[in-house]
Order: C-alpha cells, then structure tokens, then sequence
C-alpha cells in the first residue's frame, strides 16, 4: 500500500512539471500573488498549532487551486478505459493528459492534468496605456480559479467604455477590514473603473490578476440584465479543464480524500449504511458504487432542497439502494415511543409524502421530472391566460396588462429576486407535487452497520480560497460543539462491531484531532481503526493552552498513524481534509452512563 501511496506521489507530483510558467516578469501589479488574510486570533492559533514556516504554506497553498482534477467513474455505467476515451474526445482541443490512480482498489478514479500558473501578457503598452478591466468578487473568482467562466452576476464592476468583443483583464475584489472589526468589500456594483490612484480597490487589487477574456456584453449590457455570460476566459492563470455537463451519469467531480473516505467506510454488500449529512451526495453515491448497488444507504440531510438533489444524483448514476430522508443531524436517534415500528430502523412521519425506494427510484425521478415539467408549462399558460407578460430583461422590468395597454406597473425588487428563484430552482416544494421527500423522526439506536458523518464544518481545507478573515476562534469552537453533539448522535446508531467514519474538510485541529479526543474520551467502546487506502499524512499530538484558559486535548502518542489528515501544502495537492475511522465495541454500559 506505501508503494502504491508513493506512485500516486509521483503521478501527481508530475504534474507541477509541464506548463510551469513563472510570473516573475510580469509588472507587479498585473499578476496573481494573493496572501490570504485571517483573523488575526486564528492565525496565531494555526501558527502556533503547525509552526508558521508550514502555516505560511499551507495559506500559500490554500489561495491557489489543485494542479489537477480529480474524477470518479461511475462503474455502474461504464469503465475507467471508456470514460477516459470519452474525455480525451470531449477534451481534445484542450489536449488534456488523464491518467488512472494506482492505489490499489482505486483505479476507477482518473486525474485530469491542469497547468498553472501562467504568465498572462495583459498588453500593458510601453506608453503606460492600461488594459481594460472587469472586476469581480470574490466568490466569482474562487469559481473562475477553478475553471468557470465570468458571468453577470459576479462583476462589480468595469472600465468606461467597454465594448461588446474587447479584451479584458479580470481582477478581484477581496473583503477589507471595516468597522467594528469586520470584513466588508466597499464597492457598489456598477463602478467605473478609471485605472487611476483614485479607483475603489486600486491598491488592494494589485497581484489580484486572474487571468483576460474577451467581453460577450457591453459595460451598459453588464449591468442592464441579471444573468448571462459576461467575459468568456481565453487565458487564465490556472487552467484547468472545465468538466461541467460532461458524461453526466458516467462521471463525477470529486475531491481524492472525500474519495478516499468512503473507501476509509469500507461498505461491504448487503449491508445497512447511513451518510448523516449526505449533501450534496457525492460520498453517497461513492459508497453504493462501493456496495455495487447491493445493500441500503440512507442517506440524510435537513434541507429539503438538498435531499432531492441527492435523489436526483442516484437517479442520474444508475442507484436504486439510496433512500433520502429529510432530517436535521441532532435528531437522528428516535427516542418517540408513538408507534415506533423498529423493526424498520426507522421512525417515519408521513408515509404518504412521496417516498422513493429501491429499484422504483429512477422511474419515479424520471416521472416527477415530467410533472414538474408539465407543471411548470401549465403555470405559464395561466399566467399568460390572465392578461399579463413580462417584458424582456434588457428593457424595463415591468408587467403590462393587455386591458390598460397605456398603464405601465413597476415591479418590486423583491418579486423580481423570487421571479429570479422560480426560474432557476423550480416553482418549489408547496408548488411541485413532484418535489416532495420522506421526512424522519429518526432512526432506532443499533440499527447501521456502519455510519458516515461528514460533519459541517469551518471548510477551511477547500481551495481555492482567497479569503479566510470571517472565522474566529469563537465561531470555530462552536463548529467543534455542534460536531460533537452530531457525534454523539452518531454513535448511538452503530450495532456493536460496526465502523463510524468521521470527516471533515478543514485544518482546524479543533474540529478534527480534538473531536477525535473527545470520542475516545468519552465511549470508552470506540476505538481507533487502520485505515485503506492510507495516503494521507499523520494528525497532530498535543493540546493547545488558549489565551483564555481554555485547554485543547489533542491526538495521543501512537494514535496519529491512525488518523489521515490531507494538507494542502503536501505532494498530494489535494484540499485539506480529515478523516477519523472508529470500531464500535459493547457500548450497553456507556450510553447509559452518556444519557444520564
């Protein structure tokens, strides 16, 4: 397994060594060098926690975007060796380089090669003519890093006299400390952009340069419409290849060590599983793949939204073994008594509500995407029946009334947000009866083989990432409270001899090494477990003294190799991620002692 994990190494380490271009000659101004801002409490924290030479590189590494992408084959549906023809054909201009993972067990994920970063030429002219600019947040940006292109909504704002068809330089606009200690981007959307002194965020967009595009709308046209494309990125500084609609349901993007977790789970076939906080369904769907389809896995989550998305996702991949419930993580045992059926491990409240299992799961999904669909048509017909329509997005937002022609009613901002909604999410829940999910009361204690709990978290491991200030140490002990709490939940699930899997994608040793001390401090029947494939790092031993008083008990002697902790400054140039396996023993004694 290490000289598989050192391969992997070598095979990602390669991929720093094509399309290196430094960036060192560019004019200090128009280039990407981003240094990524923290409360100033929490960077001591980090500092003190990983010593500041490897804190500094972790932030380095965190500001810029993986050198490759990481994908999973849905070998339900297809093969490694089909799914790579596929994407060299849809890539070819591109010429993208894919290659198979070789950790044993793990050869249906591929890595897609990026490059970067690059150095742009943003024709800065002798005479100190200055290109044209768009400005976009920060959120856009993190989205471009990663290989999207600049559309309406993200752009603040532009230089005079921008055309339709002229190439633009894209820079950032990242959150400035403000009043009372805050974090604020003080720009109002639609700014002219002058290229002088006197410019908003003249001097803190200096090494905030993402790379230029060609403008597909004019500066009035920006900032007329509410959605669209606005620069269509042809040279960027990270380049990788954009996998969004490509090969849906053979595919799927997915992150190495969320990857790596679900194999950490080792889901065997027949088995009953739970993924406490499924969203989006990624890991979900890694372990029915896993299972080869054989087995249940329920998997749930608190939004509405969010669970039929993961319907949809095990529809789309070809699963008919995930049942999606409705419920929030902190209630997951069922300790009614209101006719509690346990022999089905769960608590149901409405049984009528739509419930989608088993092999009905893809007919039922492709049914309700009908419904919606005629649904959706039927409400256009009524409402057009009622006498009104709406003028186009780059004319006056205004409904007009076919009886009084000559009056002209100007609508609300907000019944042009909801307009906005409906048209990209749906008409909702209460208007969809094809959009209703089973809810849970809760499921009964002992009943899983094996529990995934993919906590919320201060998600300070994802990257690429330009700002971090929003966190402090006070939010994050909350995070930590709150995963405990989901923790103990958990635990009560597992049958005696079960698995419990706990993961995170953050750096903060006090939602990962410190939840893992609690855990085993606390259900003296959980124990830490070896780990397959093992290819991330050590965790951290110790405990961190606060300021406050406030005492950190981290990982002990021997229990560091046990856990895997992904650093985003490592060979491996993956997110920051963490992963805790635990073996539930007898716990009869320890529940009740945790109860009381």
């Amino acid at each position: 397994m290490k000289k598989k994990a050192r391969n992997l190494l070598k095979t990602i380490a390669s991929f720093f060594t094509k399309h290196h271009k430094a960036m060192d000659d560019l004019p200090e101004r128009y280039s990407y060098n981003p240094t990524l801002r923290w409360n100033a409490d929490l960077e001591s924290y980090f500092s003190k926690a990983y010593g500041p030479h490897h804190f500094s590189r972790i932030s380095q590494a965190l500001s810029r975007p993986s050198c490759y992408s990481c994908i999973r084959v849905n070998t339900l549906k297809s093969t490694p060796d089909a799914a790579i023809e596929k994407l060299r054909a849809v890539l070819k201009e591109k010429g993208a380089d894919i290659s198979k993972c070789d950790v044993e067990g793990m050869d249906y994920v591929l890595f897609v090669r990026g490059s970067g970063p690059h150095a742009i030429d943003y024709g800065c002219a002798a005479d100190g003519k200055l290109p044209k600019e768009v400005l976009v947040s920060r959120k856009c940006a993190e989205a471009v890093l990663r290989g999207a292109q600049v559309y309406v909504p993200g752009v603040l704002g532009c230089t005079a006299h921008v055309e339709k068809g002229d190439v633009v330089a894209v820079s950032v606009a990242v959150e400035q400390p403000g009043a009372d200690d805050g974090w604020v981007v003080g720009i109002t959307r639609g700014t002219v952009l002058q290229g002088s002194e006197t410019d908003p965020y003249h001097i803190e967009r200096r090494g905030l340069y993402i790379g230029q595009g060609r403008a597909m709308l004019s500066r009035a046209g920006i900032f007329r419409v509410m959605e669209g494309l606005a620069v269509d990125m042809s040279d960027r500084v990270f380049n990788l290849p954009s996998l969004h609609d490509v090969l849906e349901g053979e595919i799927f993007l997915q992150n190495l060590p969320s990857i790596v977790a679900a194999h950490a789970l080792d889901p065997q076939k027949g088995e009953r599983i739970l993924d406490m906080c499924a969203a989006p369904g990624g890991k979900t769907t890694a372990i029915g793949l896993l299972m080869k389809d054989e087995g249940e896995i329920v998997a749930a989550d608190r939004s509405h939204n969010k669970v039929q998305g993961i319907h949809k996702l095990a529809a789309e991949m070809g699963l008919s073994c995930i049942t999606p419930y409705k419920i929030d993580a902190l209630k997951s045992v069922c300790t009614t008594n209101e006719s509690d059926d346990f022999s089905n491990h769960s608590c149901i409240k409405d049984n009528h509500v739509g419930n989608v299992q088993g092999s009905d799961l893809i007919k039922s999904e492709l049914e309700k995407s009908k419904l919606i669909t005629f649904e959706r048509l039927n409400a256009e017909i009524d409402f057009k029946k009622s006498g009104f329509f709406r003028v186009e997005s780059n004319q006056i937002n205004v409904l007009v009334s076919n009886e009084k022609a000559n009056e002209t009613t100007y609508t609300s901002k907000a019944a042009i947000r909801k307009e906005m909604r409906i048209k990209r999410n749906g008409p909702g829940r209460n208007q969809s009866l094809g959009g209703r999910v089973e809810k849970s009361k809760g499921f009964a204690p002992k009943s899983f083989d094996r529990v995934l709990l993919d906590a919320p978290c201060s998600a300070l491991g994802l990257r690429p990432r330009l700002f971090a200030g929003e966190e402090t140490i006070e939010s994050m002990r909350k995070h930590a409270t709150y995963q405990r709490r989901m923790l103990d939940q958990a635990v009560q699930l597992v049958r005696p001899g079960g698995v419990l899997v706990y993961s995170t994608c953050t750096i903060n040793p006090g939602e990962n090494e410190a939840v893992v001390r609690y855990a085993l401090d606390t259900y003296k029947f959980l124990s830490l477990a070896s780990q397959h494939p093992r290819i991330g790092g050590p965790g951290l031993v110790g405990r961190f003294e606060f300021p406050d008083g406030y005492t950190e008990e981290w990982l002990r002697p021997g229990e560091e190799e046990l856990v895997q902790r992904f650093d985003p400054s490592s060979s491996l140039d993956t997110i920051g991620f963490f992963i805790a396996k635990f073996s539930v023993g007898s716990n009869k004694a320890d529940l009740q002692n945790s109860a009381s």
